[in-house]
């Protein structure tokens, strides 16, 4: 009462003196009811593309580069000559094999010509068990020699196929920074060949969206369930042709909560290049969903809280289990929520548990 009458005594005395008292005000927080509706997002992620069989060339011998049959930026086809190595020495090494496998043919069919007489000889008890265990272990050897020199002279049959470099598919030249005269060995860099008939677009997708897709209702793998989607450039600019999510890692990157995705795009034309940066559009839609604002969300450790305005107009805490789709300013509610709940959608951070809301 003291408190009161001094307080009350200071406002006559303040307006006296013409000082305007403050008024206490009470202050409305924007609220919402909650219903349901049909959403459809583009989800947007950072994107490269890399072509779908991007292959680094190196040689498979040593020697000095004879040739360089391609120009950077050239669409070649599988099969075509791309680069040729000094096959001189190559050569060499065949046809001292293939005389190493005549000499051991020869001395294979004295080894067998000796076993079969002495066969016969033992037979009519001429000849000693000794003399026709050695013959016969002489044309076994001679055999296994012949085969070992068959080895020398496919090993250097395909060394001399590995002086003449092809293209293992159809695409692009990348960079060659090499040139006709230099020496290489198998850890020089030639070029890549991006095979670009069909592109990849990598990127991530939140764990969130992912698992949304994965309870779809009519059963279907996930990546059924995604749309097609679209590739934009840097510039803005979109292009022609849809793609597909075709792969999606099966774990889960522990630092961005997010997995590694790709999409497949057409390339008939060659317009994509791989190393090109640009954006994967996703659609995300969503049949009869309760979408709440992000500021109506209060974060408290590992749980997510919106206040209910009640039947009094006082606010309470409810837990909510949401996901984001793209959107910047939205949620969707998976749990926590029914049509018809009234929420506060602004302020919801300065709230206490039981406060007045609606005046």
């Amino acid at each position: 009462m003291k408190k009161l009458i001094i307080f009350a005594v200071s406002a006559v005395m303040l307006t006296a003196c013409g000082i305007e008292v403050p008024k206490a005000v009470n202050t409305s927080f924007p609220t919402m009811t909650i219903s349901k509706r049909d959403v459809t997002v583009p989800l947007k992620y950072s994107a490269t593309l890399k072509g779908t069989s991007d292959v680094t060339i190196k040689p498979q011998v040593n020697g000095q580069l004879m040739e360089v049959c391609i120009t950077e930026g050239q669409q070649v086809k599988k099969g075509d000559v791309l680069f040729r190595i000094d096959s001189r020495n190559a050569q060499i090494e065949l046809e001292y094999a293939e005389a190493n496998l005549l000499a051991a043919q020869a001395t294979e069919s004295s080894a067998k010509l000796e076993y079969e007489s002495n066969k016969n000889l033992f037979a009519k008890g001429i000849v000693s068990r000794y003399m026709l265990d050695n013959s016969e272990n002489e044309y076994k050897r001679a055999v296994a020699t012949v085969a070992q020199s068959k080895a020398s002279v496919d090993r250097a049959r395909v060394n001399l196929g590995f002086c003449t470099i092809t293209s293992p598919v159809s695409g692009l030249i990348g960079s060659v920074p090499v040139y006709a005269g230099d020496q290489v060995n198998t850890a020089t860099f030639l070029t890549m060949v991006s095979g670009n008939a069909q592109m990849h677009a990598e990127f991530s997708v939140s764990e969130s969206v992912l698992e949304e897709r994965a309870h779809s209702k009519d059963g279907k793998n996930t990546l059924e369930t995604f749309p097609d989607v679209t590739f934009l450039f840097k510039n803005g600019s979109e292009y022609s042709m849809k793609g597909r999510i075709t792969s999606i890692t099966g774990t889960v990157d522990r630092t961005t909560g997010a997995l590694s995705c790709k999409a497949t795009f057409p390339n008939p034309d060659g317009v994509l290049y791989s190393g090109i940066q640009g954006t994967v559009v996703v659609p995300y839609s969503a049949a009869d969903v309760i979408v709440i604002p992000q500021n109506s969300v209060v974060r408290l450790q590992d749980k997510s809280l919106v206040y209910k305005v009640a039947a009094d107009s006082c606010a309470y805490s409810a837990i909510v289990k949401t996901i984001g789709f793209g959107s910047e300013r939205d949620l969707v509610v998976l749990e926590g929520l029914e049509v018809g709940d009234q929420i506060v959608i602004e302020g919801a951070n300065n709230l206490v548990e039981g406060q007045k809301v609606i005046f």
